[in-house]
């Protein structure tokens, strides 16, 4: 939850239009009062605190009114664009905000993407040795056919190393050009070193994160790399689980660029406590540690080493939420950003179920043609789905430059949220198409 917080700091900043320094406190809290009143964007509005902040849209959208765009040449000064964007005169009277011109115009692109999987491949049929299944139960209740699982020497920081490699190389970055590293993940290998946990949303929440940082922190380059091995927190012997999971990372570099070249358009973020009880890994909870301590006078201490439960779902339930949800969520950031189904290239979806892909596109009205999935060599890897997939169509030539991407993450909490994107990184010819074996560590 922590790069959720961070990120709904971010979005929620109240508007910073506001006349004179010399108005009194009680004068500026009402213009302010009335000013955010009646605003229905999606997020709810905190009471107005005084103070300096940024301009809510500078953070929360690109979808900036040709109006409110200050012409560069026509700018020579802070308080000049400041007064330029919000409409608020300056008569000389103080201050009118302290909005960098650079912030204005600033817009964020994806230019790079990578993955990586372990090398253990796990067949239906294989699978079915372990758990009473079969290969037709599996594909045609859910598409998947094969799944990667770490084994051996394999790690998930390896992988994570790797697809972060491939997406700067796609990028034509050196890792010393990266001023932020955001990894999305709710399966780390160090408790210390953890990570934004939003399970199979965490992808989703990491890019809103990095376009947040990028348009108003000033970064130019921010690595998002999802990944998980949830693998390590399934029951082998539990059907209704163990066919969906596997192990995979995927990353894409976040770049600063102008405004005319944004491509991050909208998105559109929730969650909903309740439906913990539909899918979850609690901790577990040792019943015999009530021992009594060596003196007689304490009980239950020292605590016993934490553990967690294997994943429990409700496949049924998360279906059904799944289908509700997600083309909402799309429409809405669809909305935002101003634009229809009718101006997507490209459908991507967190790889969990075939059933729930084609439940969306079908909602939304998108050709088969246009949806994007993988789902069936790979299984749901979790927060590393929605990379993995773009990385192999981006690869493949399918996803080129300046194609429009409707991408939407849902899980675990649960959560879900979408973006409208544009890839901006450069086509399959400049990124080593034969290199998609490259995935798989050696």
């Amino acid at each position: 939850m922590g790069v959720e917080k961070v990120v709904s700091t971010l979005i929620l900043k109240q508007s910073c239009e506001r006349g004179s320094y010399k108005e009194s406190k009680r004068q500026r809290y009402k213009k302010k009062r009335l000013e955010v009143q009646g605003e229905d964007d999606g997020w709810r509005t905190p009471k107005p605190r005084l103070g300096r902040s940024f301009s809510k849209r500078v953070f929360c959208s690109s979808s900036i009114a040709a109006a409110d765009k200050p012409a560069a040449a026509n700018v020579s000064s802070t308080r000049e664009v400041r007064t330029a964007a919000s409409g608020v005169a300056d008569n000389g009277g103080g201050r009118v905000g302290l909005v960098p011109w650079w912030l204005i115009h600033r817009g964020c692109k994806l230019v790079g993407c990578g993955s990586a999987v372990p090398k253990l491949q796990i067949s239906n049929d294989e699978l079915s040795k372990f758990v009473e299944t079969s290969d037709e139960w599996i594909s045609t209740r859910t598409g998947i056919r094969n799944r990667r699982v770490l084994s051996g020497e394999d790690t998930l920081i390896g992988l994570a190393a790797e697809a972060a490699k491939n997406a700067l190389q796609m990028a034509e970055l050196d890792p010393d050009d990266i001023d932020l590293i955001l990894m999305c993940t709710s399966t780390p290998e160090d408790l210390f070193g953890s990570a934004p946990q939003a399970a199979c949303s965490g992808f989703m929440l990491g890019l809103v994160s990095a376009a947040c940082h990028v348009r108003g922190g000033g970064f130019k380059n921010v690595l998002v790399i999802g990944a998980d091995a949830l693998s390590r927190f399934v029951d082998w012997t539990d059907r209704g689980t163990c066919i969906l999971f596997g192990d995979a990372a995927g990353a894409v570099v976040v770049q600063a660029c102008d405004s005319e070249e944004d491509g991050i358009f909208s998105f559109d973020l929730h969650s909903d406590g309740d439906g913990i009880r539909h899918l979850n890994a609690t901790l577990r909870h040792d019943d015999t540690n009530g021992a009594v301590g060596t003196n007689g006078a304490l009980t239950g201490f020292p605590p016993q080493l934490p553990s967690y439960s294997c994943i429990s779902m409700n496949g049924k339930e998360v279906f059904r939420f799944a289908a509700r949800c997600v083309p909402h969520s799309i429409e809405a950031a669809l909305q935002k950003a101003g634009l229809n189904s009718s101006s997507i290239d490209w459908l991507l979806l967190h790889q969990a179920n075939q059933r729930i892909i084609d439940a969306v596109a079908t909602r939304l009205q998108i050709p088969s043609d246009q949806v994007i999935s993988n789902l069936a060599n790979y299984g749901n890897t979790s927060a590393a789905s929605i990379p993995l997939a773009l990385d192999e169509a981006v690869r493949s030539g399918k996803v080129k430059p300046g194609h429009m991407i409707a991408a939407s993450g849902f899980g675990a909490g649960l959560t879900w949220g979408s973006a409208i994107i544009r890839w901006g990184g450069r086509g399959p010819s400049l990124t080593a198409v034969s290199n998609l074996s490259s995935k798989v560590l050696s």
